[in-house]
């Protein structure tokens, strides 16, 4: 069963606090435990709940939300923090890069953007729980590197491929060096055994992965897919 990232919500416009509720219901895997709408409700919450991940707002009625960044550092440690506000200042950004702000959402924020900070940061705790040890794609990937990468390497992409989705199903493909199959991987990913086919030839034929077929001592052959990565090291060893 997946795990349940849970959230507190810190946002003192209700309507706000409501629509990023409303949000979060449409996206698997996230609850709301608690919302506060003032810098010593956040506390409390903070306190009590020791939240996965902690949305919060710049300008509360009693501090700024850069107030509290110390506070939870100190009370729970393991809380991440994305800020979703209309603060825009320098001094603010800075502060919230400084202390290891996940994301920096600005107002109004739409599903999309949303969504994307969320399914982010939930693809990136679930890389860090699932191994000791990362290989260095994966660690660009922790610090938005990758996208870079892609991005300098993009090529026109055919009817059928998005290029977030491509992201993902090359995010989760560089720790595959033993090779997967396309109906493992749609576990993996959360993707249908044909999309993930679809993906995964589509980055065969764009060079940023390989395919072989793997002969078992039973059963018919199964085509396993790599990352790219497992070449390139196997050409330098």
């Amino acid at each position: 069963m997946e795990e349940i990232i849970e959230i507190v919500i810190i946002e003192d416009d209700h309507r706000i606090a409501d629509i990023h509720r409303r949000f979060i219901d449409r996206i698997d895997g996230f609850q709301v435990v608690g919302s506060a709408a003032t810098g010593m409700e956040a506390k409390d919450w903070i306190s009590a709940l020791q939240p996965n991940l902690i949305l919060l707002d710049v300008y509360l009625p009693d501090m700024l939300g850069t107030e509290l960044l110390s506070y939870i550092h100190e009370e729970s440690p393991e809380s991440d923090i994305i800020f979703i506000t209309a603060a825009a200042e320098v001094p603010i950004v800075k502060q919230a890069f400084r202390s290891g702000v996940f994301d920096y959402v600005v107002k109004p924020a739409t599903f999309d953007r949303f969504k994307e900070s969320l399914l982010s940061y939930k693809e990136k705790t679930q890389l860090l729980k699932s191994t000791e040890s990362l290989e260095e794609a994966s660690i660009q990937m922790l610090w938005n590197q990758q996208k870079s990468s892609l991005e300098a390497d993009k090529v026109p992409t055919p009817k059928g491929i998005d290029p977030k989705t491509m992201e993902k199903v090359l995010f989760h493909l560089q720790d595959q060096s033993l090779g997967i199959t396309a109906e493992k991987f749609g576990v993996l990913s959360g993707l249908s055994r044909s999309s993930s086919r679809r993906y995964l030839e589509f980055l065969v034929s764009d060079n940023k992965a390989t395919a072989e077929l793997i002969y078992g001592t039973i059963g018919r052959p199964e085509r396993r897919y790599f990352p790219k990565l497992r070449e390139q090291n196997e050409q330098n060893s």
